[in-house]
């Protein structure tokens, strides 16, 4: 079950075209939940995609996929590391990010609500991710899986990239391809 969430949620990621994405994630025990997550990482890390819980509340999970390679990237962009100190972020380096990323998350009661960086953990454009920040969420240019206010073509065409990806990898997992077979190697 968790294998086709992944794929549902995490496909442009897996493919190599996206730093991380977010999901949440029903379980019935904790003990399986682990499991899962560590028999994925074993599979995963490998290839450079790593497997983290973000928040638990009751029997739902808030998983993150991600690569790490990508992510240290990113957060050395020109301009992150400055946005990232505002809200507390005192390193560069990602455990340390994710460590404080779940600590601003544990703030947050509901699962629909998020600190407005984390969209720097999910390789949005930091354009995109101030310009959110500072229209209070309103005025964008168009959405997807983000709220766009710069770069509005570039956007929608990553926007079809992904969504075309998740298509393909769905259908791929469906004919019997294993995620390990789906995923790009860092």
């Amino acid at each position: 079950m968790l294998e086709l969430k992944m794929i549902e949620h995490c496909s442009p990621t897996l493919a190599g075209l996206k730093t991380a994405n977010i999901f949440n994630y029903r379980f019935s025990s904790i003990d399986i939940l682990l499991e899962e997550i560590q028999a994925e990482n074993q599979k995963l890390n490998r290839k450079g995609v790593f497997i983290e819980i973000l928040k638990i509340k009751d029997t739902q999970v808030l998983l993150y996929v991600y690569r790490k390679k990508r992510l240290e990237y990113d957060l050395k962009k020109d301009g992150v590391k400055i946005l990232l100190s505002k809200y507390g972020y005192t390193s560069e380096e990602v455990e340390a990010c994710i460590l404080k990323l779940k600590s601003r998350l544990s703030q947050y009661d509901r699962y629909d609500s998020f600190p407005h960086e984390i969209g720097l953990f999910l390789s949005y454009p930091l354009e995109d991710v101030i310009g959110f920040i500072e229209q209070e969420g309103k005025n964008y240019k168009c959405r997807g899986l983000w709220k766009v206010y710069c770069n509005e073509c570039e956007a929608v065409k990553l926007f079809a990239k992904f969504k075309k990806c998740t298509a393909v990898y769905m259908r791929l997992f469906t004919n019997g391809r294993s995620i390990t077979q789906l995923t790009v190697a860092a």
